[in-house]
């Protein structure tokens, strides 16, 4: 799982303002930026199948801690 600052850098180079953006927001904003479905952090983690996408670790991991 990528570190706040490497997503930081992933979102400005989407060209994503991160100013005080949490890391969730910022996913959520790459996501929606790709064209992907802006789902970390929801429970769609309970039947996702994006096997390959980066932040799926996380977000399990996330919301198991909920």
């Amino acid at each position: 799982m990528p570190k706040y600052n490497e997503i930081q850098k992933m979102a400005k180079n989407l060209g994503i303002n991160t100013f005080q953006m949490k890391k969730k927001d910022m996913i959520l904003a790459i996501q929606r930026s790709e064209n992907n479905i802006e789902c970390f952090g929801t429970a769609r983690v309970e039947y996702c199948q994006e096997l390959k996408c980066l932040w799926r670790d996380d977000c399990i991991s996330m919301n198991e801690n909920k």
